[in-house]
Order: C-alpha cells, then structure tokens, then sequence
C-alpha cells in the first residue's frame, strides 16, 4: 500500500508566485522603459529578476519529491512513473517549441522551421524535469547529493579549463565562452536565441547545472517530507542550508561569477540558497503558523502554472497578428494599440510599461481564479 501524497500550501503558495513574477517581468509595455530590479543583469550579476527561472525549476524539484516519493517507494511502479515522466517533459518541450515557432508559422512558413529556436524557457523546464525525475526514482538520496556536487564541479572545470576551439582559452565572455560555442556547433545560428544567434541563454552545456538546480529542490523536499522530524526542526535546518549555500554561492562567485545565462555553478548555490530561505519562511507562516487568507491569489496561480505561462506567451503573440487601423489610416498591431492608447498617454513610460505588466498579470488571475473555482487544474 503506498502512501498518500502530502502537500504544501506554502508551496503551491511559492510557485504560483514565483509564476506571477515570471509574467510580469515577461511582459512589459514597453521593453526600453522597465525599472532595474525587472530587468535582467546585463551579464555577470544578479538582480531580482535573474531569481525567478531557477526558483521555478527549484521547486520543480521540490514537487518532484512530494509527487513521486510513493513511486520511488514501490520498485513495480518505476517504469511507468519514469515513462510518465518522459511524456509530460516532452509535452513541455513542445509547448514551449510551439510558442518560439507560432509567429514565424503565420508570417513565413516557408523558413519557419530553418530558422526556429529549439531551446527556451520551458524546453528547458521539459528537460530537466525528465532527467531530474530518473535521477529522484534511481538514486538515494546520497547519491542525488553526490550527483548534484559532481555536476557542479564538472561544470565549473569545463567552463574555466577546457579550451574553445577557435579562441584557444577557456574564458566567460558572451560568445567566446565553451557553452556558446557548444550551441554554435550542435544547435546551428539559426536555431538558436534570436537576441544573440552566436548562444542561447538555455543552451546545451549550461542545462546540466540547470539539473542540478532542480536536484537542489528534490534534496529539499526529501527532507520537507520527513515524518520523524518536527516542524520547528524543518524551518531551522531550511534557513541554515539557505544561508550556508548563498555564502557559498557568494565566495564562489569570487571565481565562478554568478551569471544567470551561463547558469554558473555559484548561481545554483546562490539562488538555491535564497529559495530555501523564502521556502522556509513560507512555510513557517503558512504551514506552521496558519496564516493563509493571504495566500488564495497565488495559490490560484501556483495549481496551474504551466497552463498560465504557455498562455501568457500566447497571448501577445496572438494579439501582434490583429491589426487596428489608427486614426491616421496606419495598421498597427492590437497589443501596441491598446498599450499606446489606453497606457502611455496617462502615465510616465516607465510606469506605463509597469502598470501594463500588473494589469496582464491581473487579467490572467481573472481567468485562473474561475479555473479554481471550477477545481480545474490542467496537468501537463
């Protein structure tokens, strides 16, 4: 008999957060008007955006060991949760290859496929959730320790000494760097990040600490689900390992900069760190002390997180191929016509572009808060 499945509010509580923040920053009126702490660091750094992604994949992790915990238990069940596992993971990688080539299937299907990119945002989330959820069902937790120390040292000696072919010395630079060349090799200019076409934030190379990142969050919840050890103990030991492995991530950074595009090892410390410390404190007022009114708008967010991020990336898609035609008889696009006529007339740019991301993220909680009122949870 397996054991049922337990569950955190101040998780679901976490990551609809940590989603609501993924879109409003995602979505700005305006890209050249957005306030810094919105933005991403130009390079090596990190701002408050930059701890979005990782916190995502984090607690990807966390679900991971809440979710699959009676599995890894019954050795009969492991193929079919594996197969499971690969499944959804594909299904995430093709929602998010959907959305890169969406745009260019209306505008010019003839090249689309030449030219899409093959890795993003939720191709990444679909990769490792499949390799991190053999790792939790295979692996004891020793071995997942042992895995995730492993990943960060090989990462950090490919990345700092291997040469690259080409540059003839290891180095971090934007293009010149290995990962950047990796990508260059194997995904092509064409397929990669259209900012660049020389690397891809989400590239080959820097998706194994990205693993590591989610094995991070799967050691966490291993613990969280711990019967034999009070609560009061759990908040403790979160803030502890949280303190420990951002002075980690921070003494690191020394050497290793703290780069979200590389996905630097020192970056997994630091910002595994500060979601243990947020999860902890989470977790203290809403499990254990029971403070909760507060919490229903981003739990309302957190049930469905994928189906709301696939839609916000949709959605603005969708909108740039309507056209309106202006007052002057020009056509332009309806998601610029209503940020120009209904936003940036009434406020100053940058507050315009802010006050245009909180009205998205609302708009999508309109829809989200009937989905849970209807108990519709999409599952991908």
């Amino acid at each position: 008999m397996t054991e049922p499945k337990q569950r955190l509010l101040s998780l679901d509580f976490f990551r609809g957060l940590t989603v609501a923040a993924m879109i409003l920053v995602n979505n700005p009126g305006s890209w050249g008007h957005i306030y810094a702490p919105l933005e991403h660091a130009e390079w090596n750094g990190c701002t408050p955006t930059d701890l979005i992604f990782p916190f995502f994949l984090w607690i990807v992790g966390v679900s991971i060991a809440f979710a699959m915990s009676s599995s890894k238990a019954d050795l009969s069940t492991h193929k079919k949760t594996i197969l499971k596992a690969i499944k959804r993971g594909l299904i995430l990688y093709f929602l998010g290859f959907f959305l890169a080539i969406f745009g260019k299937l209306i505008s010019d299907p003839s090249t689309a496929f030449q030219t899409v990119r093959l890795l993003g945002v939720l191709q990444r989330i679909g990769i490792v959730f499949i390799i991190s959820s053999i790792i939790f069902i295979k692996a004891s937790p020793k071995t997942i320790f042992k895995t995730l120390i492993i990943i960060l040292a090989v990462y950090w000696a490919l990345m700092t000494f291997v040469p690259v072919p080409g540059i003839g010395y290891a180095n971090l630079e934007k293009e010149t760097n290995l990962a950047a060349w990796i990508d260059r090799g194997i995904l092509t200019e064409a397929h990669t990040w259209a900012s660049s076409k020389t690397w891809d934030p989400e590239g080959i190379l820097s998706t194994l600490p990205a693993i590591g990142t989610c094995l991070f969050g799967i050691l966490v919840g291993i613990w969280m689900r711990r019967k034999d050890v009070d609560s009061a103990t759990k908040v403790s030991w979160l803030f502890s390992v949280g303190i420990l492995t951002i002075v980690a991530g921070l003494l690191w950074d020394l050497q290793f900069p703290i780069n979200k595009s590389l996905w630097t090892s020192s970056y997994v410390l630091y910002a595994g760190g500060l979601a243990s410390v947020a999860l902890a404190l989470c977790y203290w007022i809403i499990d254990v002390q029971g403070y909760k009114n507060f919490t229903k708008p981003f739990v309302v967010y957190g049930v469905n997180a994928i189906t709301v991020f696939f839609l916000s990336g949709l959605m603005p898609r969708l909108l740039n191929f309507i056209l309106i035609t202006k007052p002057d008889g020009t056509k332009t696009g309806a998601l610029a016509y209503l940020y120009n006529t209904y936003y940036a007339p009434h406020f100053s740019p940058i507050n315009a572009s802010l006050i245009w991301a909180i009205s998205y993220v609302l708009i999508f909680y309109v829809l989200l808060w009937f989905m849970y009122k209807k108990n519709i949870i999409i599952k991908v």
